[in-house]
């Protein structure tokens, strides 16, 4: 299966499961297991395109990642899929969930690694706001 396939999948899968209740992470800090990322790695705690990240710690390394302005309002969910498991034919992202509720686009990129996942994957944005209004996260 191709990386772009799997990765594909992975963000339709996302698209078509049930959210958990709006209330519960619309705006920061959402409540349940998640933890802010900046405290459980050396991270800044906003990170441009991205934004303030939460994440339940047993969910690591892929997420669900929540992700929110300045104004702690959600703004995506974001998954961070190992490279080694997106061309691993066993490995299936069919069970993605967006806490966040209903997605208005996707967007698909690589990264080298980084503090938390450390080795290369894929970032998977399910950005609950429009495009415009992802500029909420770019400083």
């Amino acid at each position: 299966m191709s990386l772009r396939f799997a990765t594909a999948a992975a963000a339709f899968a996302a698209l078509t499961l049930p959210a958990f209740a709006a209330d519960q992470v619309e705006k920061a800090p959402p409540s349940g297991p998640y933890k802010k990322v900046s405290e459980l790695v050396k991270l800044p705690d906003f990170l441009p395109g991205l934004g303030q990240l939460y994440v339940d710690p047993k969910t690591l390394p892929a997420g669900p990642f929540l992700a929110y302005d300045h104004n702690g309002r959600l703004v995506s969910t974001i998954y961070m899929l190992p490279l080694d498991d997106l061309s691993n034919k066993d490995k299936k992202f069919d069970d993605l969930a967006s806490p966040g509720g209903k997605v208005d686009h996707v967007s698909v990129s690589y990264n080298a690694g980084h503090p938390g996942v450390e080795k290369p994957h894929t970032h998977v944005v399910l950005w609950h706001v429009a495009k415009p209004e992802e500029a909420r996260v770019a400083k």
